[in-house]
């Protein structure tokens, strides 16, 4: 049997279950979670809060996509935090201390593009080496990245920001637009639309899908399981170093602890969104809709101003709830 074979052996991206929770259950609880917000503080719903509300999500759900990747093989990144960290830091240090003063907005931003990227790739291919070929377990495999990443990040800026990152960078992946529209949003966008159309038109996709129930009949398909697996952890990593780039361009300087609770984040919006740590389940649009939630959440909690500790908490249960409402899924297929 081939790979040519593996439209016939694929599962569905989700469970009936999981698209009715997707479809109805988690809109509605996200519009009652902003409205009750506002009962609180009317500043939550103001036009300006809102498009705020949007940007934000545009940049969770990239993590929330590339953490999205490596859950479906039945995988997990925990070093996605950190690898945004080491990112961010690497690139601004490359556009800010080792490029002439005279140097081109075009290399500017080659520069930046190819550091950034060419990080977020060494952590991939460490990440799928480690997973795939080692056969180590995902969760200690990334532990281990994730402080090596953080260490690294930390060294490379002696823990404290990277400052003048270049006007150029900051107006091409932030404060820029096309059509009235931010060019974080306009990322996202192409983000979401590619992985869309990888996951559910492609042969990889599928063989992602089909790896993350059962390995074994992946295997017997003909697909070639480890190399499946480097290159999920690679595109995980890609898109974090992109996000990354994004946020760097935000802030204006590069930041050791920009990671911070991303990976938790991420995570939480994923499993909110009806992503599976059991594998074989999970679409672009399940994360989107989960990094709305989680992100509604975040930006009420901080305008009622809520101690950061206890949005920690927070965010905390709500990993909890998706992994239950998780098991949910799984005993009830």
């Amino acid at each position: 049997m081939t790979a040519t074979n593996l439209p016939e052996l694929t599962v569905q991206p989700s469970a009936t279950l999981g698209k009715q929770l997707q479809l109805f259950v988690l809109p509605i609880a996200t519009t009652a979670l902003l409205f009750g917000f506002a009962l609180v503080d009317s500043r939550v719903v103001s036009p300006g809060n809102l498009i705020n509300i949007l940007q934000q999500t545009s940049y969770l759900s990239v993590f929330a996509v590339a953490q999205t990747i490596v859950l479906i093989t039945r995988g997990l990144d925990l070093a996605l935090g950190p690898t945004v960290s080491m990112v961010s830091v690497g690139a601004a240090l490359a556009m800010t201390q080792f490029l002439d003063p005279s140097t081109t907005s075009i290399s500017i931003l080659l520069v930046g593009l190819l550091i950034g990227v060419g990080l977020g790739w060494l952590v991939g291919l460490f990440n799928g080496f480690v997973v795939a070929i080692l056969r180590v377990n995902p969760f200690i495999a990334t532990l281990g990245s994730y402080n090596i990443a953080l260490g690294i990040a930390t060294t490379l800026s002696g823990g404290r920001p990277v400052q003048n990152v270049p006007d150029v960078f900051t107006n091409v992946f932030y404060s820029g637009s096309f059509l009235g529209v931010p060019a974080a949003i306009l990322f996202a966008v192409v983000i979401w639309v590619g992985l869309h159309l990888m996951l559910n038109r492609t042969i990889f996709g599928r063989s992602l899908y089909l790896i993350g129930t059962n390995v074994r009949a992946a295997s017997v398909a003909g697909i070639p399981t480890r190399r499946v697996l480097m290159l999920a952890y690679l595109l995980c990593s890609s898109l974090s170093a992109i996000g990354a780039l994004m946020l760097t361009a935000r802030t204006g300087s590069g930041e050791p602890n920009l990671g911070g609770s991303l990976s938790l984040q991420a995570l939480a919006a994923a499993l909110v969104g009806g992503v599976s740590l059991t594998g074989g389940t999970g679409s672009v649009g399940a994360a989107l809709l989960g990094s709305v939630f989680v992100t509604i959440l975040s930006n009420g909690m901080n305008l009622v101003q809520l101690n950061g500790n206890i949005q920690l908490i927070v965010l905390g249960t709500i990993v909890i709830f998706g992994v239950t409402l998780d098991q949910y899924r799984t005993r009830h297929k």
